[in-house]
């Protein structure tokens, strides 16, 4: 199957298990990959024929920065939902939330989810 990988989409949001990262909150990165079939898109070269990715990155942001989860698993649950229901040609949605900070004393790296869905026929 063909795919779509949409990277670093960043947003600040408030989803976390502690208070001060529901009222302070952090940045989030997204990492995307759509799958479709793109074989009408490689021959036409039309946006028509392929999925116009911009609205699942404005959608991303949208809930990482207007949504609070206590799980970044929900978070990336919820965005997979919206690029699903996004374009009917979506067969696939792979997405990786990554905490860029989390507010975990000496540690400095990242905390990342990883969730694959597929559409229900």
């Amino acid at each position: 199957m063909d795919a779509i990988h949409l990277t670093n989409i960043r947003a600040y949001g408030y989803t976390g298990a502690l208070p001060e990262e529901t009222v302070l909150g952090q940045w989030f990165q997204a990492d995307i990959t759509l799958y479709l079939d793109l074989t009408q898109a490689t021959a036409s070269d039309r946006l028509a024929d392929t999925h116009d990715y911009r609205t699942v990155i404005n959608s991303t942001q949208a809930i990482i920065s207007g949504q609070k989860f206590v799980l970044i698993e929900r978070l990336a649950g919820a965005i997979a939902t919206s690029a699903l229901e996004s374009d009917l040609r979506l067969q696939r949605v792979t997405v990786r939330v990554t905490k860029l900070t989390p507010p975990i004393p000496n540690y400095t790296g990242q905390v990342a989810v990883e969730i694959t869905r597929d559409r229900i026929q």
